[in-house]
């Protein structure tokens, strides 16, 4: 009996669009560059988990949707995460979600996705630069709160 051991090849990719990068030297440059990624009336409707992409000189090389949730709550895989930042190259990230209930109060969910994130970031020499939560009139930034 012959055994057949061919496997399906694994393709990754990432198409990078290097016309305007956009550097991000504070908390309110992402808010800025990550609101218009939320569709008009999105935000304040359920829960999504994006993650921003950034060369070694903090510019944006894009951004990725991790996950997409409910009214309260949204799962985000540490490891998909990763995944988006190895692919991409990225030598830092920004995490951020919005609170469909307008609040800019982190969670104890919030916080703990925060730390795994970092912590396993960190193994691979890849900056969290900052947790941002999102509503349609500001935002809340764990990095100016002294949280990372």
């Amino acid at each position: 009996m012959d055994i057949d051991y061919t496997v399906g090849e694994v393709e990754l990719s990432y198409k990078p669009k290097f016309k305007n990068l956009h550097k991000v030297v504070s908390s309110e440059d992402a808010y800025k560059i990550l609101l218009p990624t939320y569709k008009e009336g999105t935000i304040c409707y359920k829960e999504y988990f994006k993650v921003l992409l950034l060369n070694q000189a903090n510019q944006v090389l894009g951004y990725t949707l991790i996950s997409e949730g409910g009214i309260t709550e949204t799962c985000a895989d540490v490891r998909v995460i990763l995944q988006a930042a190895l692919l991409t190259n990225s030598v830092a990230i920004i995490l951020a979600h919005n609170h469909p209930s307008g609040s800019l109060n982190p969670s104890r969910q919030d916080m703990d996705i925060t730390k795994q994130v970092k912590d396993a970031a960190k193994l691979m020499r890849i900056s969290v630069l900052d947790h941002i939560i999102l509503t349609d009139a500001g935002y809340y930034s764990f990095a100016d709160e002294g949280l990372l």
